[in-house]
């Protein structure tokens, strides 16, 4: 992968710099509230958040592709490491924000060394349905460890059945007011939200929380607040290093991490390309989001993605480069530094109102509903990951679901559709036959279609398959054309059972041969593997009437 710092600055017009600044004002607008807020999801110190989202917006400036691509803290992965790195810290003795930066710096190094390997490949690996499923249960995860905050109650640590039951049990003694102010920022970050994306619902509404806790001191009222940001400029320092099995548990804990960046960055960079028209690197926005958490690690911080909602602020807001990207950190970290006692008066249910907006939003009861109406079963991939992410730890959960979205798309391929074609009257298209368009069937003649690749998972369906069309058909099978043309690839497992089968029809008096099978790849495989010299090099043809017409005398 060559690299090319700054390249969405390369060839820049002057009559883009108002633009940037203005999509930079809208980012930072969105960016306060939503960093505070991960941060906490996190585990982690409020201007942690502020450091990560500094760390990834320039090091995704400096090495990443996409011109609009946001990078920061993000609500998705951070619960997903919240809670892994807490057990981990217990088990081992650490402190949590000690865990933090090691496992950014784990996730960057494995970010980067994706995209070194251009493995964007990587991200088609999870289905809609499994990710859909899994980001449901990351929304729950989010509701049900911000209900404590919001209603003024103690949390209890542990697995999300006996939280909620805590939460349900504590009810009589929740604090009216937090609920009150974090129900508010809630309804105003919806609001704006329906009204236009440019609208900052979330930072009216924390600014909001912030002066009714100030004005009517609501803090000596049971309302925990923020308190001022430790916001300074952060000294560069290498995480220090744990035991061995805690680092091994990190490890495993990063995979499931990046899997999920590589997911998000490769949705983000397809929904808002650099250039329409044009194909985008993401394999270069992968090693630049695996800088970001890098670089957050040696402030301190932990890992960053790509941001489809802060990305889309800069799209709308009219951003022409990744200069917006770094005129928002520069507001954000001047206003966190030179104005830090503003968050005094926040209250921690505000944040928490802003964490339940964001479940709400990757909740995607939409996608849920189109799922359900245009693929069938597929919503079973939906309920079983969100109920694996909720039922078990949620980086256990989250690694089942992609194991599970792995074995569905197996499944899938062992499990190829086949099926007989016939002659369109009048024609020389074999199809399909349809019941409301007239087909014709040579008698003694078999044409049948497999629909995949020639592989060793479904070799052994494919040819029971044929087997059974043939002795379903009702005059005795002479002839047997596989027509071709869905066989992409024949791996050497599948080409010897497939050579087995064939002798065997041959043996019964069956002629084999095989039509339409594309030049290239699956072509030479067939050569090479000896599909083609069971068959016989003189039954290959290039479709399958010429195929029929050479070989249907023998079925007198």
């Amino acid at each position: 992968m060559q690299i090319r710092i700054l390249a969405s600055l390369r060839n820049y017009r002057v009559e883009w710099l108002s633009r940037d600044l203005v999509a930079g004002l809208m980012l930072a607008a969105i960016a306060i509230p939503g960093q505070l807020a991960t941060a906490r999801l996190a585990g982690m110190p409020p201007e942690t958040g502020i450091y990560a989202f500094a760390a990834g917006s320039i090091a995704f400036a400096v090495f990443g592709a996409n011109r609009f691509m946001s990078v920061g803290a993000d609500s998705t992965i951070a619960p997903i490491f919240a809670g892994g790195l807490a057990s981990i810290a217990v088990a081992g003795g650490h402190a949590h924000a000690q865990l933090a930066p090691l496992f950014a710096l784990l996730v960057g190094a494995l970010l980067i060394v994706i995209g070194l390997l251009r493995a964007g490949w990587l991200s088609t690996l999870l289905s809609v349905p499994v990710t859909t499923g899994f980001l449901a249960g990351i929304a729950v995860h989010i509701a049900v460890g911000e209900l404590p905050t919001l209603l003024g109650v103690p949390d209890e640590k542990g697995h999300l059945l006996p939280r909620l039951v805590h939460v349900i049990g504590q009810l009589p003694q929740a604090n009216p007011l937090a609920l009150a102010l974090g129900v508010g920022v809630l309804g105003v970050t919806l609001a704006a939200s329906r009204l236009g994306p440019r609208i900052p619902g979330a930072l009216i509404g924390l600014v909001g929380a912030g002066v009714v806790t100030a004005s009517f001191h609501l803090e000596t009222r049971g309302v925990s607040v923020l308190g001022p940001l430790a916001v300074t400029l952060p000294q560069l320092a290498l995480p220090a290093l744990p035991g061995i099995e805690e680092f091994g548990r990190m490890v495993q804990l990063a995979l499931v991490v990046a899997m999920v960046c590589v997911m998000q960055t490769a949705a983000v960079a397809n929904t808002f390309p650099a250039d329409d028209g044009k194909t985008e690197d993401v394999s270069r926005d992968f090693g630049a989001v695996g800088a970001g958490s890098v670089m957050a690690a040696l402030v301190g911080a932990f890992p960053v993605n790509a941001s489809p909602p802060r990305t889309a602020i800069v799209r709308e807001s009219g951003g022409q480069s990744q200069l917006a990207a770094l005129a928002a950190v520069a507001l954000v970290v001047g206003l966190a530094i030179v104005a830090s006692g503003l968050t005094a008066y926040v209250p921690h249910a505000a944040l928490s109102g802003i964490l339940l907006y964001v479940a709400w939003r990757i909740f995607r009861i939409g996608e849920m509903r189109e799922i359900y109406r245009r693929g069938g079963p597929e919503i079973l991939l939906v309920a079983a990951s969100a109920a694996l992410v909720v039922a078990l730890p949620i980086e256990t959960g989250m690694l089942l679901a992609i194991l599970m979205s792995f074995v569905h798309s197996l499944y899938t391929v062992a499990r190829p559709y086949c099926v007989e074609l016939a002659r369109v009257s009048g024609s020389t298209v074999w199809w399909p036959p349809a019941p409301d368009a007239p087909f014709e069937h040579v008698p003694g003649v078999l044409v049948f279609a497999p629909s995949a690749p020639i592989n060793f998972t479904n070799c052994e369906r494919i040819c029971a398959e044929m087997r059974s069309a043939i002795a379903r058909q009702p005059v005795a099978v002479k002839v047997l054309v596989v027509e071709a043309n869905g066989i992409i690839g024949i791996d050497y497992t599948g080409s010897q059972i497939l050579r087995r089968a064939i002798t065997d029809l041959q043996g019964a008096g069956i002629a084999v041969a095989l039509a339409r099978l594309a030049a290239g790849g699956a072509q030479e495989q067939a050569r090479r593997t000896g599909l083609i010299d069971t068959i016989g090099r003189e039954r290959v043809f290039m479709s399958v009437e010429e195929a029929v017409r050479e070989l249907s005398p023998r079925v007198a």
